[in-house]
């Protein structure tokens, strides 16, 4: 019996979609992470990307438990001396809510091309709408609500 290794043209990507409205960040995270690399279909490979495609919806409203919003904090760095910026979770949540989804799942994902290419397939909106009507996104399995 030969091994069977997926092929980039044989993979089927599909689209789905997932309301963040009252969802742990941690928990949503992890479900996104798997889905867009492909851990969660039978033909995964690690070095192929057979990954599907996630929108996430209102990511603004997402839940933390804990102390988080206000002892979490995200740093950056301008690249200059001194230039170390730091923000806490609430501060993020009302600049940038989309970051907070996308940095949670960045750092499930490989940190390789590979990784940056699947990071991609992720769509994140603070609203309820989105302009990927025309792929006929399903509920992402496990969020149907």
């Amino acid at each position: 019996m030969k091994t069977y290794s997926p092929k980039p043209r044989e993979v089927k990507q599909e689209w789905f979609v997932v309301d963040a409205t009252g969802k742990t960040l941690g928990r949503l995270a992890t479900q996104i992470a798997q889905t867009i690399t492909g851990k969660l279909k039978p033909q995964y490979a690690p070095h192929v990307d057979v990954g599907d495609y996630v929108i996430v919806l209102n990511c603004d409203k997402i839940r933390v438990t804990g102390n988080k919003l206000t002892q979490k904090i995200y740093y950056r760095h301008s690249g200059f001396p001194g230039g170390l910026k730091q923000r806490t979770l609430a501060e993020q949540l009302k600049r940038h809510p989309e970051e907070v989804i996308r940095k949670a799942v960045k750092g499930m994902t490989p940190r390789n091309r590979l990784g940056a290419a699947q990071l991609k397939k992720l769509k994140i909106y603070t609203g309820d709408t989105h302009p990927h009507e025309n792929f006929n996104p399903q509920p992402l399995p496990g969020f149907e609500n």
